[in-house]
């Protein structure tokens, strides 16, 4: 832990608010030394930094690392997103996933989001972050920062 002091300084000389950040996490990075991973991410979080639980469903031991990891949201693994139109497993996961965080009072992101029909079943579930190329695309920061100021137009040309 020797890097925490460090990270603390670098994270305070950004000025940006912790609570702006969404760290995300995938199982595998915790199941190599759960102990130190848990102490970081309650380290994390009592800066105010959020927590999210990336892949959700793809790794070892998810509801295991629910009950013992300081997660703020679930993130839904795209290759269960991307087969809810034709795959009844797939859809049943996402709607058990969506359940399980109204449950647990944790948001649930689904990504990969890529067709209508993902995003009218999500939202009919009950899923409120989407993610994917359907709800944007990548692009330059510069389209971004037209965006906030209002030039939409340009935005699009650039992006």
């Amino acid at each position: 832990m020797g890097i925490w002091p460090a990270s603390c300084k670098r994270l305070a000389d950004t000025g940006l608010a912790p609570s702006r950040i969404e760290l995300e996490i995938t199982e595998g990075a915790l199941m190599n030394d759960p102990a130190r991973a848990l102490a970081t991410l309650r380290r994390l979080k009592l800066l105010g930094v959020k927590i999210v639980m990336d892949d959700f469903g793809t790794g070892y031991a998810s509801l295991s690392g629910l009950q013992s990891f300081p997660f703020d949201k679930l993130k839904i693994d795209k290759t269960f997103v991307s087969g809810v139109e034709s795959n009844a497993k797939s859809a049943e996961i996402v709607r058990a996933a969506i359940g399980l965080g109204r449950a647990l009072n944790i948001p649930v992101i689904a990504e990969g989001v890529e067709t209508e029909g993902e995003r009218s079943f999500l939202m009919l579930e009950g899923c409120e972050e989407l993610q994917g190329y359907l709800i944007g695309r990548p692009a330059p920061i510069a389209t971004y920062a037209m965006l906030i100021n209002g030039d939409r137009a340009n935005a699009l040309m650039a992006g």
